[in-house]
């Protein structure tokens, strides 16, 4: 016999009560058991959505869905740090962080996933070097960790599968935007992982899932405390996303980049985030002192990077793929870009076939947006903005159609203030 009715556990958050522990454990157990109906958490998010969750109900809703599945272990591997992001245009920071961080011998066990939307997926970049695998088994993971000190891979479906099943349950009933059940979603699988310490890209502006800040903000802090509950050290930035990151938005066209960053050189705002989350990363791992911009200029990083595309069956000397066809947008007239929209830019992108509608879609890996220009940036009357890339010309009029009043145009003698990279850093309280 079941300790709890689901009908009461819904009435309770439903009149604005605070779910007791017993209830939380019971209700998420028994969902993942098929003992409570679909239609019946959707009644319960959608209460959490209205009435939300105070900060005690939330760690322990966190730590129900890790208790659903495994948790895997690497403290034998020594210091271990990891990093999520919530998604943005061009992000493609885990790709040089990764071997960055693991050059000064901090491992790194970095489970990521696939785009869906208008937002990149790791797994999608690196999947654009031929022979690279993204689903690994445990011990094979275990063993390029121990032997390379960093990999980048799916993870498997042992970890919190609640969140899994409710994520998709979720998906469906309009409760996706509630941050009590995205911070304890992320988090659950983040402390399952078993790193040693978490570093978060809590990303805000027009290209981010949290547009607003203070949203943003919010959903940081919940997170940062979720972490610090469950014993694992945590830390957020919070991050700009109102323009594109870097000068790329695709995945072999992103992984050139990343190759750049790796190679020292790259654009300045991948070089200076890469940078400010590596710091946090090896300060949370025990190494403060660590002189991460000398990892990128003298080549350790890169080193790791090779040996780490190697042990996943790619060849990092391979040709990346190239778009067959590419579409170049001029400056009509002189002036300076005042402000450039990352959301239509990624739209954009997504119609040229680098994105997926649905999770069983294919991608493109050459399609995508290479920028020659940035906000601040000067340019001449026919001097080229964008660069689209695809291997279908057809996909050309609609992704330049969603470009409509993205770039925002200043008279030549204007100057436009930047805002900053990193706008916050949240930490413990």
């Amino acid at each position: 016999m079941e300790p709890f009715a689901a009908v009461d556990v819904i009435r309770a958050k439903r009149d604005g009560g605070v779910l007791s522990p017993e209830q939380i454990d019971w209700v998420v157990d028994a969902y993942t058991r098929g003992m409570v109906a679909e239609e019946q958490m959707a009644s319960l998010a959608m209460a959490i959505f209205l009435n939300g969750m105070d900060r005690v109900e939330t760690s322990r809703w966190t730590a129900a869905m890790i208790a659903s599945g495994e948790r895997l272990d690497f403290t034998v591997l020594g210091a271990t740090a990891d990093k999520h992001s919530t998604g943005g245009v061009g992000d493609k920071i885990t790709l040089p962080l990764v071997p960055l961080v693991a050059s000064f011998g901090v491992r790194v066990p970095q489970l990521s996933g696939r785009g869906l939307g208008h937002t990149g997926g790791t797994l999608d970049k690196l999947e654009s070097i031929p022979g690279w695998r993204a689903d690994l088994a445990g011990g094979e993971m275990m063993t390029i960790l121990r032997e390379v000190g960093g990999v980048i891979c799916a993870a498997g479906s042992g970890l919190a599968p609640a969140d899994k099943k409710l994520y998709a349950l979720r998906d469906i009933t309009a409760t996706v935007d509630c941050i009590p059940l995205i911070a304890s979603s992320i988090m659950s699988k983040k402390i399952a992982e078993g790193t040693g310490a978490l570093v978060l890209d809590v990303k805000t502006g027009s290209g981010a899932f949290m547009r607003d800040e203070s949203a943003a903000r919010e959903l940081a802090r919940t997170m940062v405390d979720l972490g610090t509950d469950a014993g694992l050290p945590t830390v957020a930035l919070l991050t700009d996303m109102s323009t594109p990151l870097g000068l790329t938005v695709g995945n072999a066209l992103e992984v050139r980049e990343s190759v750049e960053v790796l190679a020292g050189g790259g654009p300045a705002d991948v070089v200076e985030l890469t940078l400010a989350l590596a710091r946090e990363m090896l300060a949370a791992a025990g190494r403060p002192d660590a002189d991460v911009e000398a990892a990128l200029r003298d080549g350790r990083a890169m080193d790791v990077w090779r040996r780490m595309i190697s042990a996943q069956g790619g060849d990092p000397d391979t040709a990346l793929p190239l778009a067959a066809h590419t579409h170049m947008v001029r400056a009509q007239a002189d002036g300076v870009l005042a402000s450039m929209d990352a959301y239509p830019v990624a739209v954009a992108a997504w119609r040229l076939g680098a994105g997926r509608a649905r999770k069983e879609d294919s991608v493109d890996f050459a399609a995508g947006v290479e920028l020659h220009a940035k906000p601040g940036d000067a340019v001449r009357a026919g001097d080229p903005v964008l660069t689209l890339h695809t291997s279908n010309e057809a996909t050309f009029p609609r992704a330049l159609e969603s470009l409509d009043g993205a770039l925002v145009w200043a008279p030549a003698d204007t100057e436009v203030p930047r805002r900053p990279l990193v706008l916050d850093r949240i930490a413990a309280s």
